[in-house]
């Protein structure tokens, strides 16, 4: 990744920071950058106790731990005074509990980042940068809906924040290998137990894949090239859930269950509709947004160009796919969480 050498001197705020892609961010950018102030603002204590207690971030004066809830806008507008760069990482993530507990989902998804956006702009913070996921591409649960709504917000806010006031972008990609949430873990304990099938939803399920270091790249370079607006969607890899399962337990037979509800059968993260504003570069695509504030040809000086008519990212019509080998190498570098 190119190096975001403007981080050195500055000072950066983590929402969500105890979590998987906040821990490996954290610790990440405490290797690479001479940082002002880290600050790792979550709710749990028992997760930002835990955290402190890692070795590799005992004795870093730069470091801050931040108690608070995003639902919270006077506890975020206080933690983010002197903040140049917002990660917001937050969310209510699982699918089958945001359905069952919905307006404790759009409170912390959408009312929470509503909370981030005028918390920044009162702050007067350089930049921010919101987490998103595939499922906020037509979606079909309520998770992926809040995710959407949070998305537009975070587009919106540029709009709001004026011409010397932040900058607002969103990050979307996939599944994570390796994080909690994932159905790696969730098939590996099955295995431990001994259990005698492994469970599939569905055997034409796809999914995308990304590992946490790609993750954390792709925030890092989409928070550099940045103008305000944009969603960026990383290129990744594919895979069958399927293979996966053969993968993780080559004996095994499969038992098809059926699709939980609010659950998709393949993911997508650029629709059609999205295609037709959209840029392609050589790592990623971006989604452009239709304000005017935005310049079409933004990114044509990164070599960008448009994506064909009618062109659609989504997990089974991807190009590139993850065969055995190469999941298992990224399974062998990246193990699960639990």
């Amino acid at each position: 990744m190119v190096g975001l050498r403007e981080l050195d001197g500055k000072s950066i705020l983590v929402t969500g920071g105890t979590g998987s892609f906040g821990t490996a961010f954290v610790r990440y950018a405490l290797e690479r950058y001479r940082l002002s102030r880290l600050v790792i603002y979550s709710r749990d204590e028992q997760k930002q106790f835990d955290m402190a207690q890692r070795p590799e971030f005992q004795n870093r004066p730069e470091l801050r731990f931040f108690i608070g809830d995003v639902r919270d806008k006077d506890r975020l507008r206080m933690s983010m005074r002197g903040i140049d760069y917002v990660v917001h990482a937050a969310a209510m993530k699982h699918v089958p509990i945001a359905e069952y507990n919905p307006f404790e989902c759009i409170q912390t998804n959408i009312m929470g980042a509503e909370n981030v956006v005028k918390a920044a702009i009162a702050a007067d913070v350089k930049k921010v940068v919101a987490l998103s996921t595939d499922k906020a591409c037509n979606p079909i649960n309520l998770y992926g809906a809040s995710k959407l709504a949070s998305d537009k917000i975070f587009i919106a806010a540029n709009n709001l924040s004026g011409g010397s006031g932040p900058r607002f972008a969103v990050v979307r990609y996939g599944n994570v290998v390796g994080s909690r949430g994932s159905v790696v873990p969730f098939f590996q304990r099955l295995i431990k137990k001994g259990t005698d099938h492994l469970p599939i939803t569905d055997p034409r399920m796809t999914r995308f894949w990304i590992t946490l270091p790609h993750g954390v790249d792709f925030v890092l370079s989409s928070l550099r090239m940045m103008r305000g607006g944009e969603i960026f969607v990383p290129k990744i890899p594919s895979m069958r859930v399927t293979d996966l399962a053969t993968l993780l337990a080559p004996d095994l037979p499969h038992r098809v269950v059926g699709i939980r509800p609010g659950e998709k059968l393949h993911e997508m993260m650029i629709s059609q509709d999205d295609g037709r504003h959209s840029v392609e570069l050589s790592d990623r695509y971006v989604i452009c947004p239709m304000f005017n504030f935005w310049q079409s040809d933004a990114y044509e000086i990164e070599g960008g160009k448009p994506v064909p008519e009618g062109f659609a990212y989504a997990s089974d019509t991807n190009d590139e796919w993850l065969d055995a080998a190469q999941m298992r190498a990224l399974l062998d570098a990246y193990p699960s969480e639990g």
